[in-house]
């Protein structure tokens, strides 16, 4: 059973930071894009960042210059630094992976989703 697990989420004031991160776990063969997309009440989830197994990032314009992606290939685990945050960062982030497992078609897996907060 493969499964995305995200940590990090919070309250922070403006102009703060947070790390989230996320991990996968279960019978995993490979692991090709991972990232984050967030989500707010009445919208739909939208694009932040992905990262290629190589390496490779993409960015939402809206975190350019502030939000860095990252990934540990061997822990099965990408990160997300935020920096510089405003309230209209506010919304549920979730992970995303193209996943491979052992002895299944590779697939689109999402994690359950981390709250964060961004308020005086």
């Amino acid at each position: 059973q493969v499964q995305l697990v995200e940590s990090g989420g919070g309250l922070v004031q403006p102009g703060g930071s947070l790390r989230l991160s996320c991990v996968a776990s279960g019978t995993i063969g490979s692991i090709s894009t991972m990232g984050w997309y967030r989500q707010t009440p009445g919208n739909q989830r939208e694009f932040v960042a992905t990262i290629t197994a190589s390496g490779s990032t993409n960015y939402a314009d809206s975190v350019k210059g502030r939000f860095t992606l990252s990934r540990d290939n061997f822990k099965k685990t990408v990160y997300l630094q935020l920096n510089s945050l405003k309230p209209e960062d506010t919304a549920v982030y979730y992970c995303n992976a193209e996943i491979r497992p052992l002895y299944t078609a590779t697939r689109t897996y999402w994690g359950q989703g981390t709250q964060v907060s961004v308020s005086s």
